[in-house]
């Protein structure tokens, strides 16, 4: 147990993070899940049942000292870190002309500094593990949509981890960005609802995570682009 790999995700009460908890858990790992939601983070301690091998830490991801203390909790807990999954995300209603600023400003902060932070954070434990970083981007972050401020946060996402792979890849890190089409997971509560389609859920591309996660050692996969069938852009 000692020896079996850790990895923390934030934003993990929910959808793609609760879901890349669950398959790891079960594939051995030991992780920390953090979120905003205490609630959310007790039911899912609850769920899983797993108290020797699941940590909760409730925070706010872009916050530097939360997120360092999510990273040092999880180092006193289980001893190690061996990957961090950047998933903590967040999406204002509206475009560049009727959007409300005030949501802008939450969303650039959850979506850009968040990880941007947790990478810092986690950067001298991933050195010494020669572990992996993944950042949860979006097929957003790759076309262009009218007005799409959220979109412009996923294109810097997209950039942040190339920039993030060509300075810690001398250390032996992996650095890993997935980037999903549409997934049926709360995400869409506050911005109108699912739109209409095929949807992927949030077990499916917690399948690609997990596949770049236990990927061996020397082998970094760079960038997973997952659309549903169906979903042209």
């Amino acid at each position: 147990m000692t020896h079996s790999p850790v990895t923390l995700i934030t934003g993990g009460s929910s959808g793609i993070g609760a879901a890349t908890a669950r398959q790891l858990l079960k594939e051995g790992h030991r992780v920390t899940v953090t979120g905003r939601n205490r609630e959310r983070l007790r039911g899912l301690a609850e769920e899983l049942a797993c108290p020797e091998t699941l940590l909760t830490h409730a925070g706010d991801a872009s916050d530097a000292d939360s997120v360092q203390a999510a990273v040092d909790a999880t180092l006193l807990e289980f001893g190690r870190l061996d990957t961090v999954v950047a998933n903590a995300g967040f999406a204002a209603p509206g475009t560049l002309a009727d959007g409300d600023p005030a949501g802008w400003h939450t969303m650039v902060l959850t979506n850009v500094l968040a990880p941007a932070l947790l990478i810092r954070a986690a950067l001298p434990s991933l050195r010494e593990s020669r572990g992996r970083i993944v950042l949860i981007g979006s097929v957003a972050g790759f076309v262009h949509t009218p007005g799409n401020f959220y979109g412009a946060t996923k294109w810097a996402v997209t950039g942040l981890a190339e920039n993030t792979r060509r300075m810690v890849t001398g250390d032996g890190i992996g650095v890993t960005l997935i980037a999903p089409g549409r997934v049926e997971t709360p995400f869409w509560d506050g911005i109108g609802g699912m739109p209409d389609g095929t949807m992927l859920t949030a077990g499916q591309i917690a399948d690609s995570i997990v596949w770049a996660v236990r990927q061996p050692s020397g082998v970094d996969i760079n960038t997973v682009v997952v659309r549903p069938v169906g979903q042209p852009v």
